[in-house]
């Protein structure tokens, strides 16, 4: 089915054909019309499904036909979990209204840059917003932002920011917007926190989740080597050397490691860089714009590349160290294979992995192939596995022992 079947207007459509854009996603077909109708939105969908549109095109045509008079007002708020995310996500703004009569005045707050321009810029007038939630609320604190005409609310990534402690900044956030607005919420995963977050922000929200949606995409080869940790950097240049991977994006546990392995590869004459959160925002966006350009073979990155980084072609990623949770396995894998393209996913396990990545494949309902490469063998025998020392029946004092104790302290206290 084509766009044309949400009525939205000619100047959507030229942007759309424009930038490529010919038929909608799954879920671009499952949240347009419903945006476009006024509802609130909770949506599941996997990074890499096109979600961004679809709050971006229906917003924008709202938009549009009930712009108001005069100076710009903030009209949509978007936060996302990263500095990367709202930068897409404003760009997006920009370039699927760029052929709308006097187009939208579109600003992204970020953290690493000056907060004042940022206050000016939005005293100047804006009508979508998009920021990380906690420039937002620092901006916030200023008091010098007008948010009492906004329409539209969005979480873009809303699991991710629940991950960076978003629940708590609910209240400071809410307290700001106006109660009545439209609420769309955009999460890869539905962690039990997610309920409440729903329930304090949306109105009667209808619920979307693609019915036949796999955990991680069809379009990407999945892969699972045993290495030795000693070996991974030499197993990687193995690869790297002796197959056809133009982009490769691998992950690492933490920024330090990001950056010796970079140092370490450039050594090798590989064209490296990492990617954390260590990078000022100039160096981040000239990282990116180099591994884009295809400059840089391999990025090196934290997990702050995992979510919503659109990056075409990335030929591989590469998991060198595996991700705290099943969650973010699929997002990171993510970066490969989208559009419906071909990818490869690569995860390095030892021993120590070996009961996380059966998690994770539990978690994602997969089950891989182990592979050995031959000269890179996993070798040693696993750790024994211990367990604590069983619990012994009546040590521990019962509920009614406790209150007792409880009691008589209170009683000794002096009045």
């Amino acid at each position: 089915m084509p766009f044309s079947q949400f009525g939205l207007s000619s100047a959507i459509q030229r942007a759309l054909s424009f930038n490529g854009y010919r038929e909608p996603t799954p879920v671009q077909e499952k949240v347009i019309p419903l945006v476009l109708t006024h509802r609130d939105v909770l949506a599941r969908a996997q990074t890499g499904s096109g979600k961004s549109a679809s709050f971006v095109l229906p917003i924008l045509e709202l938009w549009s036909k009930r712009r108001g008079e005069g100076k710009a007002k903030i009209k949509a708020l978007v936060l996302t979990p990263t500095r990367e995310l709202t930068l897409q996500v404003a760009n997006t703004f920009k370039d699927m209204g760029s052929f709308i009569p006097n187009p939208p005045k579109v600003l992204s707050i970020i953290g690493g840059e000056s907060i004042g321009d940022q206050l000016y810029a939005i005293q100047q007038g804006c009508d979508i917003l998009v920021a990380t939630s906690g420039r937002f609320l620092d901006v916030l604190k200023k008091k010098q932002m007008n948010l009492s005409h906004l329409e539209f609310f969005v979480l873009d990534e809303a699991d991710k920011m629940l991950d960076f402690g978003f629940a708590e900044e609910l209240d400071l956030v809410l307290g700001a917007l106006p109660p009545q607005r439209q609420n769309l919420l955009f999460s890869a995963t539905y962690p039990p926190k997610m309920e409440t977050i729903a329930a304090r922000i949306t109105h009667d929200p209808v619920h979307v989740t693609l019915e036949h949606e796999e955990p991680t995409a069809q379009s990407i080869h999945q892969r699972v080597i045993e290495v030795n940790p000693e070996n991974r950097g030499p197993l990687l240049r193995h690869l790297l050397e002796n197959e056809q991977y133009e982009q490769v994006l691998v992950f690492m546990a933490n920024k330090r490691a990001s950056d010796n392995i970079a140092e370490k590869f450039r050594k090798y004459g590989f064209s490296a860089a990492s990617f954390n959160g260590d990078l000022t925002q100039e160096e981040r966006i000239e990282t990116l714009e180099a591994f884009k350009a295809k400059k840089v073979r391999i990025l090196f990155a934290t997990d702050i590349a995992a979510r919503g980084l659109h990056i075409e072609g990335i030929s591989c990623v590469v998991n060198f160290d595996l991700p705290r949770s099943p969650a973010d396995y699929i997002h990171r894998i993510g970066r490969t294979g989208r559009a419906g393209k071909s990818g490869i996913a690569i995860s390095f396990i030892g021993y120590g992995e070996m009961d996380h990545f059966a998690l994770i494949e539990k978690r994602s309902n997969i089950k891989l192939r182990r592979e050995q490469i031959p000269g890179y063998e996993l070798i040693g025998t696993p750790p024994a596995k211990t367990k604590g020392p069983a619990p012994v029946k009546g040590k521990g004092k019962s509920k009614k022992d406790k209150a007792r104790e409880k009691a008589q302290a209170d009683a000794q206290k002096p009045s």
